[in-house]
């Protein structure tokens, strides 16, 4: 339990990789404990017992929960009983995993250390898909439109960057075009076969606020009085519906999702198009 009047806890993450697991791992779990913030320490490369020891080290002069992968059961073995010894809550995260995978193969895992990074082809999928999705980004459609995975719509803060970037992490290629009722639409992106083509949208309300602090930020050099107007916005939001009923595009409200709740219903929608 939490033992400080900050109400706060250290979490530490051993990997002798990244640790990107770990981080989403812990995460995940942190964010479910509205009442205790998590103040995160992360050791990557964590591969030998030296520099075991002197993690183990650290950890002791702030202790915490720890979480931690390692491909060296040896390794992963001796850090679980360091823990123990000096009373360190502590869970080897893809320990469990790992065994339901070896009881239901019938094989011991390879044990490569970082096996997920990979420089595989699946990877240099991801690097062409970033690519794409950078060269693609606010509205530029270079020829090559039809080899888009994903077309994202949207009035201006949606989130469409951003999700694109994400979508591009996962190996999608993801264009994004800004829509206006002013501006029509490039015909292409009717007539896209291979894209799916999804509209981001959000409530008035949300939108009059995200766009106040991009003015904000802004200063003095941005002039456009009706960015922010509610009734604008809402016109804005109407075209982006008739747009999508005529077209029979999906719609998702992004107005209380995170980017990554948005890029899943993103590739479900994808998914279930492809199916």
């Amino acid at each position: 339990m939490v033992r400080n009047a900050e109400n706060f806890f250290h979490l530490h993450l051993v990997s002798d990789a990244t640790g990107e697991t770990l981080i989403s791992v812990g995460r995940a779990v942190a964010a479910q404990y509205s009442n205790a913030r998590a103040i995160e320490h992360l050791y990557p490369m964590v591969r030998n017992q030296a520099q075991l020891e002197k993690t183990l080290s650290r950890i002791d002069q702030e202790p915490g929960i720890v979480l931690y992968t390692f491909a060296d059961p040896e390794l992963g073995d001796l850090m679980g009983e360091r823990c123990q010894a000096l009373a360190l809550p502590a869970v080897n995260v893809l320990k469990p995993v790992s065994d339901v995978f070896q009881n239901f193969l019938g094989e011991q895992a390879h044990r490569r250390t970082g096996a997920q990074y990979a420089l595989n082809e699946s990877y240099f999928d991801r690097i062409e898909a970033i690519h794409f999705a950078l060269t693609h980004d606010d509205g530029v459609l270079p020829d090559d439109l039809e080899q888009a995975d994903i077309i994202l719509l949207g009035i201006s803060r949606t989130t469409k960057t951003p999700t694109s970037i994400y979508l591009a992490q996962r190996g999608l290629k993801t264009a994004n075009i800004p829509l206006h009722p002013d501006v029509p639409l490039d015909p292409r992106v009717e007539v896209a076969k291979k894209p799916s083509v999804v509209a981001l949208v959000a409530t008035t309300d949300r939108l009059a606020q995200v766009r106040q602090q991009r003015v904000l930020s802004f200063e003095d050099d941005f002039v456009n009085a009706t960015y922010t107007d509610r009734t604008i916005i809402a016109q804005e939001l109407s075209y982006t519906r008739r747009l999508c009923k005529t077209n029979r595009w999906p719609m998702i409200d992004v107005s209380r999702r995170s980017v990554e709740e948005t890029a899943a219903e993103v590739i479900a929608i994808h998914n279930n198009r492809s199916a």
